[in-house]
């Protein structure tokens, strides 16, 4: 049975550290979309060759999971934990936030040197009351891990992160249900994706333009979120493009937020803070 369109959000835009950024979660029409409470989309950005090293400075979070995807260019990653890593063009970071951890991020010292483009999306999915509190974790997650699955010939390609995505498992290892998956679809998309029976289910789209269900358009910046009455979509290619496509169970938790800290009361954002002041969520200098 097909799934019916809930609604198509389209993004407003702000900026992040050195990024332009189109948010379409959260917008006014939709607040949340358990369990995903955030997407970021940053770019394309040009960055010239021998410009100074712009990153977005050490910053905490707790409660959630922050998850880059990598689209083109390079990104470089340093956190309280020790990590320091760089994802490329279709390569992911999982963190797992749990009790704190402090981190930055940025364009790589060798796209500054060179130039280039830089896009990627940064997505908060939200950790179960009973994982707040975890010891936090970061997974670098390389293209080489990553399984394709394609349909109608490669018209429509999905590089499965999490979850299981038309038999295909990813590899990030999740704290409940979650299923991310890096699209690309061209000219000759004409067809179902069946077996999408998540409770939650959305498409976020990068760029290019699809056809939902032979009657929405969904296009750049905007995210399409499907009601709970079906388990097959019609996707019909416009114009090539790239999309994100997010599935899960929600939560069902209060959600208390303020800033990069993501509980479920008043009480445990302030001890955040606090934690986060007395430096119990670890340090990072750049």
């Amino acid at each position: 049975m097909q799934r019916s369109v809930r609604i198509i959000a389209s993004s407003l835009h702000t900026g992040v550290g050195p990024l332009r950024v189109a948010q379409p979660l959260p917008v006014h029409a939709l607040r949340h979309l358990d369990p995903f409470i955030l997407l970021h989309h940053a770019g394309p950005q040009t960055f010239d060759a021998h410009g100074e090293v712009h990153r977005i400075d050490p910053h905490p979070h707790r409660g959630f999971e922050p998850v880059t995807f990598v689209y083109r260019g390079s990104v470089h990653h340093k956190d309280s934990l020790g990590n320091d890593g760089t994802i490329q063009a279709g390569e992911v970071q999982w963190i797992t936030s749990g009790s704190g951890i402090i981190h930055s991020e940025g364009p790589t010292a060798e796209l500054q040197q060179s130039g280039g483009e830089i896009e990627l999306i940064q997505l908060w999915v939200n950790l179960p009351a009973r994982d707040k509190m975890m010891t936090p974790r970061y997974q670098e997650l390389h293209a080489s891990t990553i399984p394709t699955v394609s349909l109608y010939g490669d018209a429509l390609n999905f590089a499965v992160v999490s979850g299981e995505l038309l038999g295909v498992q990813g590899p990030a290892e999740t704290r409940s249900k979650v299923i991310t998956a890096m699209g690309r679809f061209t000219a000759g998309l004409n067809g179902q994706v069946s077996s999408l029976d998540s409770s939650t289910l959305a498409i976020y789209v990068l760029n290019g333009s699809l056809i939902i269900n032979g009657e929405h358009r969904v296009e750049r910046h905007q995210l399409v979120a499907f009601n709970n009455d079906g388990d097959t979509i019609e996707l019909r290619c416009e114009q090539p493009g790239d999309m994100l496509l997010l599935a899960g169970e929600p939560l069902n938790e209060p959600i208390a937020q303020y800033g990069p800290f993501v509980m479920n009361t008043e009480e445990e954002l302030q001890q955040a803070v606090e934690d986060y002041r007395n430096g119990l969520m670890g340090s990072l200098d750049s």
